[in-house]
C-alpha cells in the first residue's frame, strides 16, 4: 500500500533526517492540517494527501511509527501575501500556488524558488 505524506519544512528543519528514494524511514503520523494544505495545493494533490508526519508532540502518547520505504518526493513551494485589510503584515499562503518539484533527497533545507515561491514542505510517497 502507499500513502502520501505532508512533512513541514519546519519539522525537517528542526529534527528531521536526511531521506532519499529507496530510504527505509519509520515516521509517526498523524492527521493532516487540511486548511493549511487546503490554503496552497490544487485539490487532486490535497486530496490524494493520507498522513502527516510529526515527531513535535502533537500526537497521543506511544503513537507506533509506520515503516516503509521512500518512493517518490516532491519539494513543495508557494506564494504568500497578506490579506487585504487584515492589520500587520502577517503573510498567508496564496490560494493554489502551491507547485510540486520532483527531487531525489530531502533534508528540510531546499532552497527557495525565488523570492515570491517559498519553499513549505514535502509531499512523500511511502510504501508501506
Amino acid at each position: 500500500m502507499e500513502l502520501t505524506i505532508w512533512i513541514d519544512s519546519w519539522q525537517m528543519q528542526c529534527c528531521g533526517k536526511p531521506f532519499r528514494r529507496g530510504s527505509q524511514v519509520a515516521w509517526t503520523l498523524g492527521p493532516v492540517d487540511t486548511d493549511w494544505l487546503e490554503e496552497m495545493l490544487s485539490p487532486p494533490a490535497r486530496q490524494a494527501v493520507d498522513a502527516a508526519e510529526d515527531h513535535h508532540g502533537g500526537l497521543p502518547e506511544g503513537a507506533e511509527a509506520t515503516a516503509g520505504t521512500v518512493t517518490g518526493i516532491a519539494a513543495v513551494h508557494c506564494r504568500f501575501e497578506p490579506i487585504p485589510g487584515s492589520g500587520p503584515p502577517t503573510l498567508y499562503p496564496v490560494q493554489g500556488s502551491g507547485v510540486l518539484t520532483d527531487i531525489e533527497s530531502a533534508d528540510g533545507w531546499t532552497p527557495d524558488h525565488d523570492e515570491e515561491q517559498r519553499f513549505v514542505g514535502y509531499l512523500v510517497q511511502l510504501d508501506v
